[in-house]
């Protein structure tokens, strides 16, 4: 099954952001939470039932963000990185949002990621 991307406008983007940050809000609790038990439990952690409910849980989450259209992209779990596809100035880009940052307003190209991140162009920025 293949889906059509969305591209979202910074302002498109803007709107998702309050239901946005409480999915990845729910990723990160989830994931340090699950850190916490595999410490305690050490080797063999995956294969605690606590554990694969809460991978479960995690996969559940990031299918949300991807039905919103947006992606997740911090494999490390510690800062919360969603990449939404976006077109400027008639490239593909993502507009890139870090879960510290009140609102979205850098994007890279496709093939920078997060290193890559410039501000998006007044022009496109509505407020």
């Amino acid at each position: 099954m293949t889906t059509e991307t969305k591209y979202f406008t910074p302002e498109e983007a803007q709107r998702t952001l309050p239901l946005v940050k409480q999915i990845v809000k729910d990723i990160l609790d989830t994931t340090r939470e699950m850190r916490l038990i595999a410490d305690e439990v050490g080797t063999g952690a995956e294969d605690d039932p606590r554990i694969r409910r809460m991978v479960g849980d995690v996969d559940k989450f990031m299918k949300e963000l991807e039905e919103i259209g947006c992606y997740f992209k911090d494999w490390n779990f510690t800062i919360g990185l969603v990449d939404f596809p976006s077109v400027i100035d008639g490239e593909e880009v993502f507009l890139c949002w870090r879960s510290d940052e009140e609102s979205i307003r850098y994007f890279h190209g496709l093939d920078e990621g997060v290193k890559g991140r410039k501000p998006i162009p007044e022009g496109y920025l509505s407020e």
